[in-house]
């Protein structure tokens, strides 16, 4: 299929363009794509996607805009050609085509997510929002980072809903031959096709107990007749996640019996419909289904410079280098300006330049954060997490801490060295001198004295403690930090591909999430009037 070209000169009299001007506001999102669409979505930025000869494809741009609006708006893929046959001001976005422009149908939006996945660059439709944000002078050296929770699209199932549909996944992917071989080795007298659940007595513990022996007595048969034996992609990754769901679960009892285990696995499949999602926590009161959606935002444009989904038991602060990236290169490249610099003029304009800076609540203020900000010269507002010690007791910040010197000072003023670890963290041991201590009771309970821990990052997790309890510093955070905030709230105000994926697994739902930044990123273009000119440049009139 070759690319499709779009009309460049719409009917005299059809055109939507003279019905919805002086309808809309200035700063709507459907007046900058009808000004800007063919320099922001040019058929040509989706060559490389298509043939170069074949039947003519819908018109990449208008794709990508009705994509963008699907995604602002939070319709499905039928719901979403709809809108554009029908309502006027999608026409009108995507370069005021005529009220009689034909349609789509849906698979067409499926096609172009299928083919931007397996591009080289699947997320241009946001990069080209950033692209031209910072051809508009709009993106600065500051980043705020934020997550918000992406509830999954499937049901979160029990332990014997995992591993029947599991079963059910290795028989289905099975061929014919193979098939028969593993139901030749099903004791339960289950056939694996009904979805729901076995009929037993669910109030009597022996039928439940029964129940879970005999499943995972039929996985682990299924796995036996694999093991060792060559089978197709689709059949290895069906059992792998029935090996992974009967190992995450069970425990095999000296009396011989799979029973559940009383404990929940570090990273647990919570659905075989959609592998990748996790159990998270935003808070230790609210937890959640699914994925993280993770955010760098300008806080003064509020334009969102990048995003990434995760799983929802990864830690804000694992992606965060991903999200900085731009900084961090810029960074990089200027610090070598700097280094090799030969003319005091280059030093003097290295400078005078915008101090980049990073603010991120306490979930982004790990130690390996807070050292790779330092080592970029990115000052670090990012808030850490105070330390804290059980019963009111003496907190590490109440003894002096002496890096340099290598050595801890505790409240009574006794003085111990530091006992260095090959992945430098330490200790302090303070043993026998805390028996007849008069602080004692203050301090601590255990029987063998006070030991204070030191990461390998000491010295910058306590300097980020000071700071998050300086007065000034918290006015400049709380004058900033609140702005990804909103920004999350635009992202997350439609429930479907909002707050809840509207796809399954990583990938996907990255992709997914990258779009709706692309189309939050234009409605706010929208509203700081950026307005491509005859040069080619970018300018924002209302910034």
């Amino acid at each position: 299929m070759a690319v499709g070209q779009t009309p460049m000169q719409p009917g005299l009299l059809s055109s939507t363009v003279s019905f919805v001007e002086g309808r809309l506001a200035p700063n709507s999102i459907y007046t900058v794509l009808h000004r800007e669409c063919r320099n922001l979505f040019p058929d040509e930025m989706f060559a490389d996607l298509f043939a170069e000869d074949g039947r003519r494809s819908v018109p990449p741009m208008i794709v990508a805009v009705v994509m963008v609006l699907q995604r602002l708006e939070g319709l499905s893929d039928r719901e979403a050609v709809d809108r554009f046959a029908f309502d006027v001001r999608w026409k009108y976005a995507a370069g005021g085509l005529d009220f009689d422009h034909p349609g789509f149908v849906h698979t067409v939006l499926v096609d172009m997510r299928a083919r931007l996945a397996a591009s080289d660059r699947p997320d241009r439709i946001f990069e080209r929002t950033v692209e031209v944000a910072a051809r508009a002078g709009l993106i600065g050296r500051k980043r705020v980072l934020d997550s918000a929770p992406i509830y999954d699209a499937v049901a979160t199932q029990d332990t014997i809903t995992l591993i029947r549909s599991a079963i059910r996944g290795v028989l289905r992917a099975s061929d014919r031959e193979l098939r028969v071989a593993l139901r030749a080795v099903i004791s339960s007298g289950d056939a694996y096709t009904d979805l729901g659940k076995p009929v037993i007595d669910w109030t009597e513990q022996a039928e439940r107990e029964a129940l879970i022996d005999s499943r995972a007595r039929d996985g682990f048969a299924l796995l036996a007749v694999l093991d060792g034996r060559k089978v197709a992609e689709e059949v290895d990754q069906a059992a792998r996640l029935l090996a992974t769901v009967l190992g995450q679960d069970l425990q095999h009892g000296e009396d011989g019996v799979f029973r559940i285990a009383r404990k929940v696995a570090k990273d647990r499949v919570i659905s075989t419909v959609d592998a990748e999602a996790r159990h998270g926590r935003k808070t230790v009161e609210r937890s959640f289904d699914g994925y993280k959606g993770h955010i760098a935002e300008d806080p003064d444009s509020e334009i969102i410079t990048a995003t990434r989904v995760t799983a929802g038991n990864v830690g804000d602060a694992e992606p965060a280098a991903e999200l900085l990236a731009d900084l961090l290169s810029e960074q990089a490249e200027h610090a070598e300006q700097a280094e090799h610099a030969e003319q005091a003029e280059q030093a003097e304009q290295a400078e005078q330049a915008e101090q980049a800076e990073v603010y991120g609540d306490a979930a982004y203020g790990t130690g390996p954060m807070l050292a790779k900000l330092d080592r970029a010269q990115i000052e670090a507002m990012v808030k850490t997490q105070p330390s804290s010690a059980p019963g009111g007791r003496f907190t590490k910040d109440a003894f002096t801490v002496d890096l340099e010197a290598g050595r801890v000072i505790c409240p009574n003023q006794i003085v111990k060295e530091i006992r260095w670890h090959r992945n430098g963290s330490g200790v302090a041991a303070f043993g026998s001198a805390c028996a007849g201590c008069p602080l004692r009771e203050r301090c601590t309970t255990a029987k063998d004295g006070r030991d204070i821990n030191l990461s390998p990052h000491e010295a910058h997790l306590a300097r980020g403690r000071a700071n998050s309890a300086d007065p000034g510093w918290l006015a400049r955070y709380r004058a900033t930090r609140p702005k990804v905030e909103r920004k999350i709230a635009h992202l997350m105000r439609r429930r479907h591909g909002g707050r809840r994926a509207r796809m399954r697994g990583t990938t996907k739902v990255d992709a997914d999430f990258s779009l709706l930044a692309a189309a939050v990123n234009l409605a706010r273009l929208a509203v700081l009037g950026v307005t491509s000119t005859s040069t080619g440049r970018w300018a924002a009139t209302m910034a």
